[in-house]
């Protein structure tokens, strides 16, 4: 398996030497809402140091996701710069506030860098503030913010959408009225709460995304609502969800570095291969590398 050709979708890099992320540069012990803490990655992540993790793997193109750099432009520079030198990473999705004034600048400064496929902002909020990315709970329904959504469609830009299951009936009104553009929800929708109810609104929500054909669903970041996560606990939910999208709209990705505060790259991708075993070598290819190639336009 570690010799068919695999398109990661979903990957970090940052340079604390050169860049600021304020959100692993916290004082004390950095934490994040969800992930736990975070001084196992709080060290630059180089793309040497991802094709370490991922050698013994046949990836033949990725997509770097932003890493909520504080200069979110310089970001898209140097990974551009990066590309151009190496090739790697094949795309990138860039970050913009969309409810900003200057949004529209900002995405135009975005589109000079050939390798920017999308947009990524992350819009978790939860009634228990501990497990928010966001203060807002009201983005998915503000006129500002989905007039800079608006704006994607003119650059041919994605979205890349992150966000908890509570959240999903907004965003699937969002997709209906935007089906020009292609959207790509994070995460397998980070099913938190795993309650009766918190699997239902999961479920529900999955669903009520899935009815818009420009929703894809991107297979990843399990161990952040799960740290001790098996095979077994995340089959339910990654089946599931290949169910609820259909084959041709998901994707499988590792969330380096952050998931390897839980496992290693090894372990992640043994488990979707072991997952989706007994499919066809087409849905297969499907996952792992055709749909991100379509969807990302590599």
């Amino acid at each position: 398996m570690a010799t068919k050709a695999i398109i990661d979708p979903h990957h970090h890099l940052w340079d604390l030497e050169n860049y600021s992320y304020p959100w692993l540069c916290q004082p004390g012990e950095p934490v994040a809402p969800i992930a736990g803490s975070l001084r196992a990655i709080m060290k630059s992540y180089s793309l040497a140091d991802y094709k370490e993790d991922s050698k013994r793997w046949n990836v033949v193109k990725d997509v770097h996701l932003d890493a909520l750099s504080s200069d979110i432009l310089a970001e898209t520079r140097w990974l551009q710069k990066m590309k151009d030198e190496t090739g790697s990473p094949t795309a990138i999705v860039a970050h913009a506030n969309l409810e900003d004034d200057n949004v529209d600048e900002v995405l135009a400064a975005h589109a000079e860098s050939k390798a920017v496929r999308g947009i990524r902002q992350i819009l978790n909020w939860h009634p228990d503030s501990k497990y928010s990315f966001v203060e807002r709970n009201d983005l998915l329904t503000d006129p500002k913010w989905l007039h800079g959504f608006d704006l994607l469609e003119k650059y041919s830009f994605s979205f890349d959408l992150q966000l908890y299951p509570h959240q999903m009936p907004d965003a699937a009104k969002v997709a209906r009225a935007h089906q020009g553009t292609t959207i790509v929800l994070n995460h397998t929708g980070m099913p938190l709460d795993r309650d009766p109810a918190g699997i239902q609104a999961w479920h529900d929500g999955m669903q009520a995304l899935a009815a818009n054909p420009n929703v894809n669903a991107k297979i990843s970041g399990l161990g952040m609502v799960d740290p001790d996560w098996t095979v077994d606990s995340i089959r339910p939910f990654v089946l599931a969800t290949i169910d609820i999208f259909g084959v041709d709209r998901c994707m499988f990705a590792s969330n380096f570095p952050v998931d390897k505060i839980y496992s290693s790259f090894d372990r992640i991708y043994e488990a979707f291969f072991e997952l989706v075993k007994d499919m066809s070598e087409t849905d297969q290819r499907k996952l792992f590398h055709d749909n991100a190639r379509r969807v990302y336009r590599l």
